[in-house]
């Protein structure tokens, strides 16, 4: 009798509480891990965009030096004053004229430090405001067409569904390069060439794939239900889709105008070659900012920067929705 009530006497309790910390050590020790990498990966990609920034701030001495100098420099404008202004090379007798003046302004005397004169505004002011121009109107209107096409295909029966949305994917496989020429033919007879539309109406057929793709898996996250209940309750399509749909579908929206702004922002082939000088963006402009006398590496850094700003504007402004956008963080049925 004895035995068999040992035998079947239960064990010793398990100390649930040392497996538990033990459990949260472990996953405290990997979510350490994983944020290190993180931090690790991010420093590594935002060298260039720290070094771009330092060299923006360097003398056109200080940009060149070797070995490079990343501390032990003082700061200046130069570089921004050499990007955003034209300049004649003055002779020692109106040098030293122009630096007895009293009436300069701080970027006149930085510009008769290295021997030159302010002598208008240069084409980057321009070329910079052809990019907010056309970027913006390109991304705005295919957001909105992108959007209702998406919305066609998330609701309605479609025929051929499956082809017509791979023939729009499909205008997206195309390299700019291969369609530039046929392009620019065909621009230069309707009279495109050079022109804000031109540019605007190309961005936007390029960008129309990607935003119908990326909108219509958002919309389909959201269920049909809500629309439906509205329409019960008296609501049009319309209505139901401008107080139902786009409220939920904000998310997807926003990643959606961030990854055309940027595709719009820095497209370089098509403003290279269906541009001269009235409608050209600031892309091909960067490169060509050669100075006098050798490349003003400080000029061309605070260009890129100068470039980079807006893009990074925009996307903090939508920072909120961002991070649940490409997340496909939408409403799950």
């Amino acid at each position: 009798m004895s035995e068999t009530t040992n035998r079947w006497q239960p064990r010793s309790p398990v100390n649930y509480s040392t497996r538990v910390d033990k459990v949260g050590s472990r996953a405290r020790s990997a979510r350490a891990v994983r944020i290190a990498i993180a931090f690790v990966l991010a420093f590594a990609m935002l060298i260039p965009v720290f070094w771009m920034g330092l060299t923006s701030f360097k003398s056109r001495a200080d940009a060149i030096a070797v070995p490079p100098k990343v501390v032990n420099f003082t700061p200046t404008l130069e570089g921004f004053i050499n990007l955003l202004t034209d300049r004649s090379v003055l002779n020692a007798r109106r040098l030293q004229t122009q630096k007895e003046r009293t009436d300069l302004n701080w970027y006149e005397k930085i510009a008769l430090e290295n021997g030159q004169q302010i002598t208008g505004v240069s084409e980057y002011v321009g070329r910079l405001r052809n990019s907010v121009i056309i970027a913006g109107t390109s991304t705005i209107l295919a957001v909105i067409l992108g959007l209702l096409a998406a919305y066609s295909f998330s609701r309605f029966k479609v025929p051929g569904e499956s082809d017509w949305l791979f023939f729009i994917l499909s205008t997206r496989m195309l390299p700019p390069v291969v369609v530039t020429i046929p392009i620019f033919l065909m621009y230069r007879q309707l009279g495109l060439h050079d022109t804000h539309l031109g540019l605007i109406l190309l961005y936007t057929v390029f960008n129309l794939s990607l935003t119908v793709w990326l909108l219509k898996g958002f919309l389909d996250e959201i269920p049909r239900e809500y629309e439906e209940a509205a329409m019960v309750d008296g609501y049009t399509r319309l209505q139901a889709f401008r107080k139902v749909v786009l409220p939920q579908a904000v998310t997807g929206i926003a990643a959606t105008t961030v990854f055309s702004l940027i595709f719009a922002w820095n497209e370089y082939a098509f403003a290279l070659m269906l541009t001269t000088e009235r409608a050209r963006t600031a892309p091909p402009t960067i490169p060509t900012i050669l100075g006098r006398g050798g490349v003003e590496w400080s000029a061309i850094a605070a260009g890129s920067l100068g470039f980079l700003i807006p893009v990074v504007i925009v996307t903090f402004v939508l920072r909120r929705h961002l991070l649940r956008g490409v997340t496909f963080g939408a409403i799950r049925q």
